[in-house]
């Protein structure tokens, strides 16, 4: 697979209605807050260009740029699959969610770095064909694919964990699809730096 180079653009705020949500091409990522997606639309407000480099790019946030999530059971609904309910508690704290383009015949992975390498993060990221009216979370009826990745209860044999979590698996063949990225702090964490890393591949 060759690698995309890409131009990223972070968009403050989301646009709920299936009206508004039109991102602009492959190259873009909406930054969404989820107290605004689910009560009111809210202006989408341009900020500065982030380049990619060989399909590679890093993005910088804060957990403070997100929202406590109440009803997290679209996680575990068979429609999704994307955690079960007894790790919910990972997922407690706020969720910064972004979405972006998955061009066809393409692969994405994307990694979350806390800055403090004690803060329990947790990161997913699931496909849709569009993201739209109840094609956000909460409010996630269905979707194509979900991965998450959390900290570990128990010590798997053969592999070892640090304080980074990465979500694998995000395919697009013949047809493209978008890419809901939702970033959390588990056990209730609202506040922490962090860089979001993103890998796309395209044939």
């Amino acid at each position: 697979m060759k690698t995309l180079t890409l131009s990223l653009t972070i968009l403050i705020g989301a646009l709920y209605s299936c009206n508004a949500m039109k991102p602009s091409a492959q190259d873009t990522l909406v930054l969404l807050n989820p107290s605004d997606t689910i009560t009111k639309n809210i202006t989408q407000e341009p900020k500065k260009p982030i380049y990619f480099k060989n399909g590679n790019g890093v993005l910088k946030g804060n957990l403070n740029e997100g929202a406590i999530m109440s009803d997290l059971s679209w996680a575990w609904s068979s429609n999704n699959a994307c955690f079960v309910e007894p790790q919910k508690k990972k997922f407690t704290g706020n969720h910064v969610l972004y979405y972006t383009d998955l061009p066809a015949y393409s692969e994405m992975e994307v990694t979350v770095i806390p800055k403090d390498p004690n803060a329990n993060f947790s990161i997913y990221a699931y496909q849709v064909g569009t993201v739209k009216e109840g094609k956000i979370v909460p409010n996630l009826n269905s979707c194509t694919r979900c991965e998450a990745d959390f900290k570990w209860d128990y010590k798997k044999r053969g592999k070892t964990q640090d304080h980074t979590r990465t979500v694998t698996d995000l395919l697009a063949i013949a047809n493209p699809f978008q890419v809901v990225i939702g970033v959390v702090g588990a056990d209730g964490l609202t506040e922490g730096d962090y860089e979001l890393h993103i890998k796309l591949k395209t044939r």
